[in-house]
């Protein structure tokens, strides 16, 4: 028994092949869309608690160097940082002023980086 057929496999007789087509892009599967919008919001998170460490770390340095407090952007400052450190005001009672307000606004802000930076790590490796 011989196969004197030139091609081997199924095909059609009397129809030229067809090229192959190319390869369409597939759309991201449901994981890595997953992923990728928890990488999105650890970031958000992450900025969010950088951004508050700032303007508490800005209040203490300008405190420290005695700013202007009828200035806009000192006021501002210090809105902000009063508005993020509501719950630590009075923590620390001293008597030096300066260490008062160091202590009663970084720990606050020591507590967002902590837990910001921690729950941003959680969902990027989710």
């Amino acid at each position: 028994m011989s196969n004197i057929d030139p091609m081997s496999g199924p095909h059609a007789y009397g129809q030229s092949p067809q090229p192959p087509q190319p390869l369409q892009p597939q759309p991201p599967r449901r994981h890595e869309r997953n992923q990728s919008t928890a990488r999105r919001v650890a970031l958000a998170v992450h900025t969010i608690a950088d951004i508050a460490a700032v303007f508490l770390g800005m209040w203490i340095v300008l405190y420290l160097l005695d700013a202007n407090e009828a200035n806009i952007f000192v006021e501002f400052v210090h809105g902000t940082a009063d508005w993020l450190a509501w719950w630590s005001q009075d923590v620390f009672t001293m008597d030096t002023e300066g260490l008062r307000v160091l202590l009663n606004y970084g720990l606050p802000a020591v507590i967002y980086l902590l837990v910001g930076h921690g729950i941003a790590a959680r969902l990027s490796r989710a």
